[in-house]
């Protein structure tokens, strides 16, 4: 399935939806979203995954890499409305200790 990546700039959280599977042939685009995201004048990045089913480990390498950038630049990152399997790959890895990550 096709990543497709909105933003949705607001001034104090920079909002960015993510539609599809994030997988190692496309966590690139992710990335490059996230970084574009966290370089606007906001306080917080939020990315809404409530149409991502699907993420693997190198997916959530980025998101682990963004959480720090972000810490880095004195950001607040959250990731919002994560589907179940989602969810479930994030707390098994432990992602959910490092990113404010909640579930749909």
């Amino acid at each position: 399935m096709e990543l497709t990546i909105a933003t949705k700039p607001a001034p104090e959280v920079y909002g960015v939806a993510v539609t599809g599977e994030v997988d190692i042939s496309n966590a690139a685009k992710l990335r490059d979203a996230i970084d574009m995201a966290l370089e606007q004048p906001t306080e917080a990045v939020e990315l809404d995954f409530e149409h991502v089913a699907y993420i693997d480990s190198t997916g959530v390498g980025v998101l682990v890499g963004a959480a720090h950038h972000a810490q880095e630049h004195g950001k607040r990152f959250s990731i919002v409305h994560a589907q179940p399997g989602v969810m479930r790959v994030a707390q098994l890895l432990g992602v959910d200790k490092e990113i404010s990550i909640t579930a749909l």
